[in-house]
């Protein structure tokens, strides 16, 4: 019998499609929609392993049993935590994380994350990637750009550029470029009424009709940045067959080059297949329901373009840094650096970068790579996204140790007593990169961001 209590959160449209949809058990969807919102992280294993991570932890985690380094979790207020402020985890839908885990090995790859704030996917693919490769990650919305420029600080990540521009220009300057294009599309987010209380009350089959729209154009512009021989991920966090099945079909009637490709195994066995739309079968899609699987509601479609002409790699657009703060940069590496991290020096807002391989469009560049510091009346000043992403390489380190009184002195953004020469410093923290200061005889000046400092 479906709960009638759940029934009464859900609108009453919302369930009339639902109960429509074939293959779907509408009393067990009710039932598990009446239950809280499942919780995940995944391990940053870029700073830390799960052995050192799982017992600075305040509460219980078990691990997702068809993803790695993937754990649920009972509680999600961990901002404050000291593991939280040096990342070494990301909270995470599991259902999030399987449209990344669905793709299969990607090491190496040139990859493009369309719309990617906050960046739970952009530090997946980060981690999934590897050094060897590089992710694009561009959010439209500048407030939430910044968002997302924090989290890929926050996690220390080399191999990322993050930008702030329309996906028809990325299409225009990289053109059929990338490995893999991810489009977590803006959708109405039936998924997600569990998780955020006003989702369900802001649900309107018009937004579905708008969001199905907006989509269309979004997919269209991302199919023109996949390479021949590489794949799009198309996916959302609704069940509206017009925002799913209904915009694939759609897709694969305008772009006949490319066709559904199979999920990895593992996803394939924790969800429903997709549901027949203009005539195609497309019960490659994958559907994600939260009583099949512990998690949100998500839906995903891996599609691959044909072989065929070579990817032309587009002209950089970058503004190379000048002489004089290369050098300054370069010295300060060599001085402060147990090795000087690969990557090219350029002039990104104001800032030097390490950027990974890759051509920079000429505007709408956030950061590239590592953002090392920059250049101010002659003195390098070293950025927080350098202590976070090359901590482990500074000749001078002050270690923290899990309930070490300095953690919160730090984080508070007082100096604290320090064992290294005097000069810059990293902060580790149970072995994990979270941030620097400057060592002047014994104490450390903090140079922890303002923004990010705890608040008593």
């Amino acid at each position: 019998m479906v709960n009638s209590d759940a029934l009464r959160r859900l609108p009453a449209p919302f369930s009339a499609r639902m109960r429509a949809l074939p293959g779907l058990d509408f009393a067990a969807f009710a039932a598990a929609m009446e239950q809280p919102p499942v919780r995940a992280f995944r391990v940053n294993t870029g700073k830390t392993t799960a052995e050192a991570l799982l017992p600075l932890l305040p509460f219980a985690a078990s691990p997702v049993p068809f993803l790695e380094n993937a754990y649920y979790a009972a509680d999600e207020k961990v901002g404050g935590l000291p593991a939280h402020h040096a990342g070494m985890f990301y909270m995470q839908d599991p259902s999030a994380m399987c449209a990344v885990a669905a793709v299969g090995n990607i090491a190496g790859a040139r990859v493009l994350d369309l719309c990617a704030a906050p960046g739970g996917k952009t530090t997946q693919l980060s981690s999934a990637v590897g050094p060897d490769g590089v992710v694009v990650s561009n959010e439209y919305v500048a407030a939430r750009c910044r968002i997302l420029q924090g989290n890929v600080e926050r996690m220390g990540l080399a191999n990322v550029v993050v930008t702030n521009l329309s996906a028809a220009a990325l299409a225009d300057f990289y053109g059929p470029y990338f490995d893999l294009t991810v489009l977590d599309a803006p959708c109405s987010g039936e998924g997600m009424f569990r998780k955020y209380e006003n989702a369900a009350a802001e649900w309107s089959e018009a937004g579905v009709t708008m969001c199905a729209a907006r989509q269309r154009e979004l997919l269209n512009a991302a199919a023109a940045t996949v390479a021949p021989g590489g794949r799009l991920l198309y996916s959302t966090c609704t069940f509206s067959v017009e925002e799913n099945e209904a915009n694939v079909a759609d897709f694969l009637t305008r772009h006949p080059s490319f066709s559904l490709a199979p999920v990895a195994s593992a996803i394939e066995a924790i969800t429903a297949p997709g549901i027949s739309a203009g005539g195609r079968d497309l019960s490659m899609c994958r559907r994600f329901y939260p009583y099949l699987s512990p998690g949100e509601g998500q839906f995903i479609a891996l599609l691959r373009r044909d072989g065929g002409e070579t990817a032309k790699t587009p002209r950089n657009g970058t503004t190379f840094a000048p002489k004089a703060a290369l050098a300054a940069a370069s010295d300060f590496l060599s001085e402060n650096l147990t090795g000087h991290p690969a990557g090219e020096l350029v002039a990104v807002r104001n800032h030097l970068c390490l950027c990974p391989d890759l051509p920079l469009p000429p505007h709408g560049v956030f950061t590239a790579g590592v953002t090392l510091g920059s250049l101010v009346k002659d003195r390098f000043l070293p950025h927080h996204h350098l202590f976070s992403a090359c901590g482990g390489l500074f000749l001078r380190q002050t270690a923290l140790t899990d309930g070490d009184a300095r953690v919160e002195k730090y984080l508070a953004g007082e100096e604290i007593a320090c064992d290294a020469s005097n000069g810059y410093a990293a902060v580790l923290y149970a072995g994990a990169p979270l941030g620097g200061g400057k060592a002047v005889n014994g104490i450390l000046k903090n140079h922890y961001p303002k923004g990010l400092r705890a608040r008593g």
